[in-house]
């Protein structure tokens, strides 16, 4: 298959700059992985679309506030965007201007509490900043970072909780879990209420995620990789789950890339950690997942590409071309689709 089979036409007014007052009150679209029949609701009305004994999938990674705004030793400002901790207090980190921020360039942050030296370079662009602090790192951070929202959004964001899911507790992503946005601690309880498990991977986001695909054929294209944990009671509420029959419903294509990457050939699953690059597209058997929840995504993006390996590509592509005449709002703060079989039309 190639990359442009996954393209289809987007307004550029139908991304969402902002999100909604009211998370769960996004547009929800059900889509029948068969058939292609779609419905069309609220996110506050997925417990119609869920059974008793399914399984709710959720990361519960927490977008770093990576984005940090400093000055030159030299003067001048920068950018730096942290991408991955790679110990002894260096990060593989984005820079702006690149071209001032070769080794040896050193920056200050806030008023002198945070200093960093670039010690490296990486292929591919990035830089390896060495940081010098006092105290806790994650606490600095909160104060003088700001959230690496996506780069279609350029509205600022008034409430960095917003990018943020309700149950997110793990510290690591550079980029939110974005499917999980439309959950409220409420609405998560309505859900255990009526008999459906929750149970939490975590996946840490990267920016690898707004990397176009560059390759014309997908097999050619080489996934980022990206770091994901399944805990033992996860592996064991996903197991119970297939033995008795229900369903498991990943939320978001980052818990679907997480017990993909290290379900056995039948499905089952044991504690694990480690980096995943799995690339999910047309043509690809899915061991564990039965139902995703997942927003709506660029063209030519490996998102639509997964989701279109559920459902096929011509119910996606359709649904897409229908959300797009509906007006759904597109991508991170945009609307939702739950995609499974046996969707009733009604």
């Amino acid at each position: 298959m190639k990359t442009s089979d996954f393209y289809f036409d987007l307004p550029p007014e139908l991304i969402a700059q902002t999100p909604l007052e009211q998370r769960d009150a996004s547009r929800l679209m059900a889509l029948d992985r068969t058939t292609g029949t779609t419905r069309h609701l609220r996110f506050y009305d997925l417990p119609s679309l869920l059974r008793p004994g399914d399984c709710l999938v959720l990361n519960d990674s927490r977008v770093l506030p990576a984005r940090l705004i400093g000055k030159r030793a030299g003067g001048g400002a920068c950018e730096v965007l942290l991408l991955i901790d790679r110990g002894n207090k260096v990060w593989e980190c984005l820079v702006r201007p690149g071209k001032k921020l070769r080794p040896g360039a050193k920056i200050t942050f806030g008023e002198n509490e945070l200093s960093a030296e670039v010690v490296g370079e990486v292929e591919g662009g990035s830089r390896l900043v060495h940081f010098d602090y006092q105290g806790i790192f994650l606490e600095t951070l909160e104060r003088l970072g700001k959230m690496p929202l996506p780069p279609y959004i350029k509205a600022e964001l008034e409430d960095p909780e917003r990018y943020q899911t309700v149950y997110s507790r793990v510290t690591g992503s550079a980029a939110a879990p974005t499917a999980g946005l439309h959950f409220t601690p409420e609405l998560l309880k309505t859900l255990q209420s009526t008999g459906i498990k929750v149970c939490y991977v975590t996946l840490h986001v990267g920016l690898g995620t707004f990397r176009p695909v560059k390759a014309e054929n997908l097999d050619e294209h080489e996934m980022h990789s990206e770091y994901c944990v399944i805990p033992l009671d996860t592996a064991d509420v996903i197991n119970e789950t297939k033995r008795a029959g229900g369903r498991v419903v990943c939320v978001g294509t980052t818990s679907c890339r997480t017990v993909e990457s290290w379900a056995e050939e039948d499905g089952t699953l044991k504690p694990s950690a480690g980096w995943t690059n799995i690339f999910i597209y047309p043509g690809y058997r899915f061991k564990v997942l039965d139902a995703l929840i997942t927003n709506f995504h660029l063209p030519e993006s490996t998102l639509i590409m997964l989701v279109s390996a559920l459902a096929g590509r011509e119910h996606v592509l359709a649904a897409y071309e229908e959300a797009v005449r509906e007006r759904y709002r597109f991508f991170s703060f945009g609307d939702a689709m739950f995609i499974a079989n046996g969707i009733n039309p009604n």
